[in-house]
């Protein structure tokens, strides 16, 4: 279906003949926009379609399953909701904890993750950790990219491997 879609830039559907409503719903799971499925009041009624038609009442349950299915994968909404920003403020982030002057290395005992949000995200604590600070900081300040030497965003590479050049022991 994916491929379809890609291809041939258009909405795909699925002609489902199977037992059950499985596939289906895994196909709306993929991105189906459509659903056909053979439908009969009785299937002891008998008929060339009679072994894979639904009865009423499993289309009934295949409606619900595939809606549901579909709302699950929902779409991409990158917006951030005002339920979220409270949560957003509450997450860890990186400060300076203590007082450090201008060309000292930061290290374990001066950076950490702690909340509220306003400094870096936690995941660079090791991208920073061994990095000098341009300018004097006090302890409480959120650590930002601009405070750290050859800190622009996106450029900061690795710390400094050895414990010589970093300041902090090994790992």
């Amino acid at each position: 279906m994916k491929v379809l879609r890609q291809r041939y830039d258009v909405p795909v559907g699925l002609s489902d003949h199977t037992l059950g409503i499985g596939v289906s719903v895994g196909a709306a799971a993929l991105g189906a926009t459509v659903i056909e499925r053979h439908v009969t009041m009785h299937r002891s009624d008998g008929g060339p379609d009679a072994a894979f038609s639904l009865e009423p009442r499993q289309l009934a349950d295949l409606v619900i399953a595939v809606t549901a299915a579909a709302r699950a994968v929902g779409k991409p909404d990158w917006e951030i909701i005002d339920a979220e920003d409270e949560s957003r403020r509450l997450k860890r982030s990186l400060y300076v904890v203590r007082d450090c002057k201008a060309g000292e290395l930061l290290s374990e005992d001066s950076v950490r993750s702690i909340r509220p949000a306003g400094g870096l995200q936690p995941k660079h604590l090791d991208a920073v950790l061994g990095r000098r600070l341009i300018i004097d900081v006090s302890g409480g300040t959120p650590l930002s990219w601009e405070l750290i030497e050859g800190g622009e965003r996106g450029k900061l590479g690795p710390a400094a491997s050895t414990p010589e050049l970093s300041g902090r022991p090994p790992r």
